[in-house]
């Protein structure tokens, strides 16, 4: 990039250096070391020379080019430390917006602006975008990025002295020392406050509240058991503050892992970690034992053990029901009442004389287990089977098809939760398909 660059040792020679020009080791080690300074040339000396040799790295000005005809070279960029012309940013924006409606997708092409953009001129060139219906915009800032390999606002050499100079004529000794002072002691606190609330531990009661959840993931058992904070929080919930983790005729090895895994994950939550930073980070981890749930009332799909570990801690504690596949009891009741008064409005009965009837409690007596004859069975359950599909109303599969379901029943489950998989239909809720695998 400069004619400088090329007068080391490297390119010279060592030994010429040091036995002809006589320069020092130290000095042709130096990465500050400018060797054409050292022989004797100025700055601009080296300059002249610079362009004459590697040229000026622009079109402008150039013999035999007229003015008028710089355009059709511009470039997203100014060229070289002596160029001035580059594409305007909402140049780019409206050959975007030319070639948008021809295709089907984004254009993949950066918008480059200038290093002394504003937010306000982003802000205009997003909206421009936006009102010439393109899909995507890509930006960058000149020298936005230190790593990128070209800059066109080149940093030119400058004087300690006279930086020095400028500093101190800015502010004067007594505010430099008052604003240092300042800074460091607010430094100190905040360093000391971060070390105060990151060491500090919360220790939970000797007897402490919790519950143990055994389920099945994937055909593998999996015990999870909670202990909980004595103090809940600020909405009266308990607050979880370490988990236990046991699996079941597993090997010896990925059962002391997942007991790792449960200390660790302990520990940071009495040093403060919150449960939803876990939940965001570990639910929809992808691993085997992987698939149908049993066990669990409301989990019926996990992608691996710990997405299950972690869905059922954000549904217990932190009340994330879209973690879960099946909605509380108390949402189930409330969208039953509410659809058993909505049939009696349509039938043209007064809100006022809506009455909704709940079942009756059950009593000790019903709970009594009692023997059933097999045949009895077998014909309740084709009764029932037959009952439920013929209760599916347009309703049902309007509502299914709203929240990106097909419509269709499952045939396993009797969920409307059948999705497109190829050519065939399979049910997110037990994981049943069709035909496709």
């Amino acid at each position: 990039f400069h004619i400088s660059f090329a007068f080391n040792q490297y390119v010279i020679g060592k030994e010429f250096c040091i036995s002809k020009l006589g320069f020092s080791e130290d000095q042709l080690n130096n990465p500050l070391f400018n060797m054409l300074n050292e022989l004797g040339f100025s700055n601009k000396e080296i300059e002249v020379a610079n362009d004459a040799i590697l040229g000026r790295m622009t079109i402008e000005g150039a013999p035999h080019l007229l003015e008028e005809h710089y355009n059709v070279f511009d470039c997203a960029n100014k060229c070289g430390q002596y160029g001035t012309r580059y594409i305007a940013p909402m140049a780019h924006i409206k050959i975007m917006g030319a070639a948008q409606p021809f295709l089907s997708g984004a254009i993949s092409k950066t918008i480059n602006m200038p290093s002394d953009a504003t937010i306000e001129n982003v802000e205009e060139v997003h909206m421009e975008a936006a009102n010439h219906m393109i899909k995507a915009v890509a930006l960058y800032r000149d020298g936005s990025k230190l790593s990128q390999p070209l800059s066109a606002a080149l940093i030119d050499d400058f004087d300690e002295d006279e930086t020095e100079d400028i500093v101190s004529e800015a502010i004067n000794g007594s505010q430099a020392e008052k604003i240092v002072a300042t800074a460091a002691h607010m430094a100190h606190e905040a360093t000391n406050s971060q070390l105060s609330e990151r060491g500090s531990r919360e220790k939970l009661p000797s007897r402490r509240q919790g519950y143990a959840q055994k389920a099945r993931v994937g055909g593998h058992s999996i015990y999870i058991h909670t202990g909980e904070f004595e103090q809940r929080d600020e909405n009266g919930n308990p607050r979880l503050g370490e988990i236990f983790v046991d699996m079941a005729k597993d090997g010896a090895a990925f059962r002391s892992l997942m007991n790792c895994f449960a200390i660790a994950v302990s520990i940071g939550l009495q040093h403060g970690v919150p449960l939803d930073a876990y939940v965001d980070s570990f639910v929809f981890t992808k691993f085997e034992p992987n698939g149908i749930v049993s066990g669990h009332d409301r989990i019926q799909m996990a992608t691996s053990i710990i997405d299950y570990l972690f869905r059922e801690l954000g549904v217990s504690y932190l009340g994330r029901d879209d973690l879960a596949h099946v909605s509380s009891i108390d949402d189930a009741t409330e969208t039953a009442d509410i659809e058993a008064e909505n049939q009696q409005l349509k039938a043209g009965i007064p809100a006022e004389n809506v009455t909704v009837q709940k079942e009756p409690p059950v009593t000790a007596e019903e709970q009594t287990p009692q023997i059933i004859n097999i045949s009895d069975i077998s014909t309740n359950n084709t009764q029932t089977t037959s009952t439920a599909t013929a209760t599916i109303t347009k309703d049902d599969v309007a509502i299914a098809k709203s929240r990106g379901f097909e419509g269709d029943p499952c045939d396993e489950c009797g969920q409307m939760m059948m999705v497109r998989n190829g050519t065939c239909l399979k049910c997110v809720a037990c994981g049943t398909t069709t035909g496709c695998s």
